[in-house]
Parts: C-alpha cells; structure tokens; sequence
C-alpha cells in the first residue's frame, strides 16, 4: 500500500521550500533568481528523475513543473506526486496553452495551477505564497508532525510524542519524500551516513537497527492493531506507512 502522505507544511518560521522543475536552463535560471530574490528557498531540477535525486536531500513545500520535460512529462510527474502526496501544493507552468492541455493539467495532472508561458514573475510569487497559505490550513487531526529543530516526532494525540536521533529523523525525512514512500537500503545507507554524529560507514546491519529502534518507539505509542508504521519491502529496502507533516 502506498502511504497517502500530508504535504511538507509551510512554517511561519522559515521561508516556503519550492522544487523548480524546468529543463531549459535560462528559464530555470531566471525563476530561480527571481524567487531566491522575493524570499523563497528554490530547489531546481531539470527532469523527474532529477526531482527523485533531490527529494530525499530536501523539504519541498510546493512543485513547480514544466510539462515538457526528458524522460517523464510534466503531467505525469504530477500525476505521480498527487498520488503519494493528495494535499501536495503543485504548479503546472508550460507553453501549451490549448484548453485540452489545460483541462488534462487539473483534470489529469491534479495541478492546483495551470500557468502559462510566459508568466509575470511576480504572479508566480503570489501564486507561491496562496498555495503555502492554504497547506498550513490542511493539516488534519490524523497527521503525525515531525519538528525538524527539536528533532521530536508527535501523533494526532497528546501522549503520542517521540524524541528522534539524528539518523532517524534522516529516516524519515528521506522517506516521507521519497518515489512511492520507499527507498532501497543502499540508498538509505547513503543517506544516513551523511550527517551522521560520527564517521564511521552506515551498513545495512546498522540500518537494520536504526529501524527497529524506530519501529519500536513507534509500537509504544501507537494504537493497537494500527497498522506498521514502517514496512519491510523484500528485495528493496522500506515503506513509510503514516502520514508524517513537517513543522
């Protein structure tokens, strides 16, 4: 089962976290600057699979996608994104300006926004920053929060409240952001080493542990017979299975 995950949301104490994922480099350069310049922390790509690169590295809060991209397209990025993420914040912003293709991008691509090119740079701003307003007003009561400063990881009730590692907000950090939530144990390992309190290379043994010990933490605090929290994928690595927000 693929995890229905709550987008990253917004905090009023940082700036909004936005994927730019555009394969023209000018283009990208330019909305870059621009949005870096009006107080936006920008992220770019130039394809999904450099999007998929990026994620477990960074907090998103929104997408902001061209349509024609290598590889896989826009539209079906965020067909991909609103899948794993229902309350993703994502922004289609393309040169096709037929209304097919703009019904396709909402209707298909589940886009909150259809732009098209060429776009006023500050209207993109002000689209940015309603999409980071209406996802700090989506959070529901079944999320789980996990405070990135007090590395703290707190349930939809009071008592539901955990103290996190270094290693196991990287955990999970890398897989609420994750392609289908799931990430194999090499590329974990990869990811958890960097950062990590000490220098000594994470293997899948350690890993291994660094998981039952969240496992467990998890199992005191949750319901019983609610379902795992994280799950073992045979042949791959694991699969976040709660919906986990960002504060």
């Amino acid at each position: 089962m693929i995890a229905k995950l709550a987008p990253v949301a917004p905090d009023v104490t940082r700036p909004l976290s936005v994927a730019l994922v555009e394969d023209d480099p000018l283009l990208r350069g330019e909305v870059e600057l621009h949005l870096k310049s009006r107080g936006f922390i920008v992220h770019v790509a130039n394809s999904a699979a450099g999007l998929d690169e990026l994620t477990p590295h960074a907090l998103i809060d929104i997408y902001v996608l061209d349509w024609n991209l290598p590889g896989m397209s826009g539209l079906s990025l965020s067909q991909r994104l609103r899948q794993a993420m229902p309350n993703a914040a994502i922004v289609i912003m393309t040169a096709r300006v037929a209304l097919h293709d703009r019904l396709s991008g909402y209707r298909d691509g589940g886009a909150d926004i259809y732009l098209t090119k060429p776009v006023e740079p500050d209207e993109l701003v002000m689209v940015l920053k309603s999409l980071g307003r209406r996802m700090n007003a989506h959070l529901t009561e079944h999320d789980w929060v996990m405070s990135l400063r007090e590395r703290t990881l707190t349930g939809p009730l009071p008592e539901q409240k955990l103290r996190l590692t270094h290693r196991e907000k990287a955990l999970l950090v890398a897989l609420v952001q994750a392609q289908d939530n799931t990430l194999d144990s090499t590329r974990l390992c990869d990811l958890l080493d960097n950062g990590a309190d000490d220098d000594a290379a994470l293997s899948k043994h350690a890993l291994e542990e660094v998981v039952a010990r969240l496992r467990k933490k998890l199992r005191a605090v949750q319901a019983a017979g609610a379902e795992p929290a994280i799950k073992s994928v045979w042949g791959v690595g694991y699969q976040l299975c709660i919906s986990i927000s960002f504060a």
